[in-house]
């Protein structure tokens, strides 16, 4: 008895003939999108009108070549900003300021301990340096577990209240785990021994039924519950220095990935601490990126935000971040970033944004209109490099102009 032959697919069909089995269509060929624009960088304008940082990060981080020999090993001490913030640092590694709080505008004065030791880290000083290391000890202090008032500074309660302590004490172990992992001490088992246990409250949080209703109804006001424990933009940064911590814990990543790209929803961060609802506005309750005037809105942010996104590895794998930083790269002329209109540097800038900008010392150059001028031509220079700074950790193809 012979079998019947195989049916015979349809002229013209992408289907596969298999002998003995049924046709199977011909799996679709979808093109890879074609690889992004390069991105040029003014190398040559930069290290004529940046700032002494800006000079010495745009050769050493995103040209990525040694500096040459000479002058450029005493760059970063160029820089009378950060002079400054060490001329004002106690001797016991803190600033006047307290520990977290951030000036109006461009000023240096009553900022905080952990906000000025990240700006001397992003104007390029050395993390052994003597003010440095005086500082860097107390932070390794704050990763401690431990509910001590006398560490909170300004976020230190009148009454001592026991969860108003605990609350800043968290708040302050974060931040200072972002300022160490900015120094690169990823590898240091007191910070990933404190990462550890400030990822796993979180993971709690994220792979619980909470994560997706998270608000409850007090009075006339939607606030948190005080188990709530949301991934904040202080762990965000600590996150974008540590790769490998990272690597390690690839299942807690993927669902800080997924809360980070969800809505920004409308509702004012408040959140119950024991009998006091107090903000909670280090607390990243979406994408903090959506939308272009978001971008404008607050510049310094907007950059900071994108910059620990492309560290984790995640800004290519979002449309929307990916067309922000390329209509930015667009507001460029001959590579040199220029403020359009609707960008506004807001006079208030949140401390886990705070350090990024401005790398020039604005303080000493605004005083009149010359000064006023070279302010502006160090702000281009500020956002041009850290523009090709990004783009050097997206991945982007750099071409040095």
């Amino acid at each position: 008895m012979t079998s019947p032959p195989s049916p015979m697919p349809p002229a013209g069909s992408d289907a596969i003939l298999v002998p003995g089995e049924l046709t199977v269509p011909r799996p679709v060929f979808v093109p890879p999108p074609p690889p992004p624009m390069p991105v040029t960088v003014p190398i040559s304008w930069l290290l004529v009108n940046g700032s002494p940082a800006v000079q010495l990060r745009a050769w050493r981080d995103v040209a990525q070549q040694s500096p040459p020999a000479g002058r450029w090993g005493v760059l970063p001490y160029a820089s009378r900003a950060g002079w400054y913030l060490l001329g004002t640092q106690d001797h016991d590694g803190t600033w006047p300021g307290g520990m977290l709080a951030v000036p109006m505008g461009t000023s240096l004065h009553g900022v905080g301990t952990i906000p000025a030791f990240r700006r001397l880290l992003e104007l390029g000083w050395d993390v052994d340096a003597p003010g440095m290391a005086a500082t860097r000890r107390l932070l390794f202090r704050l990763l401690a577990e431990d509910t001590d008032p006398t560490l909170l500074a300004e976020l230190r309660p009148t009454d001592d209240n026991e969860e108003l302590v605990r609350r800043g004490r968290l708040l302050l172990r974060e931040a200072a785990a972002a300022a160490l992992a900015h120094a690169g001490f990823e590898a240091d088992p007191r910070l990933r021994g404190a990462a550890r246990r400030l990822i796993d409250r979180v993971h709690l949080f994220l792979k619980s039924p909470q994560a997706q209703k998270p608000w409850v109804r007090i009075g006339n006001q939607h606030v948190l519950p005080p188990e709530v424990a949301m991934p904040s933009f202080h762990l965000l940064v600590m996150l974008s220095y540590m790769p490998q911590f990272c690597s390690e814990h690839y299942h807690f990543m993927d669902l800080l990935f997924k809360w980070l790209t969800q809505p920004w929803p409308r509702q004012v961060p408040m959140q119950q601490v024991g009998e006091h609802v107090v903000e909670q506005s280090h607390y990243v309750l979406g994408d903090f990126l959506n939308t272009r005037s978001a971008l404008d809105g607050d510049m310094p942010s907007a950059l900071a935000w994108l910059e620990a996104v492309a560290r984790l590895g995640w800004l290519p794998k979002h449309e929307g971040w990916v067309k922000l930083l390329d209509r930015t790269l667009d507001d460029r002329k001959r590579g040199v970033w220029t403020p359009p209109r609707s960008v506004v540097m807001p006079a208030q800038v949140p401390v886990w944004s705070w350090p990024v900008l401005p790398l020039h010392d604005a303080a000493a150059e605004s005083a009149g209109k010359a000064g006023a001028g070279r302010d502006a031509t160090g702000l281009s220079a500020d956002v041009t490099f850290r523009l090709g700074l990004v783009a050097r950790i997206a991945g982007r193809t750099i071409e040095l102009g």
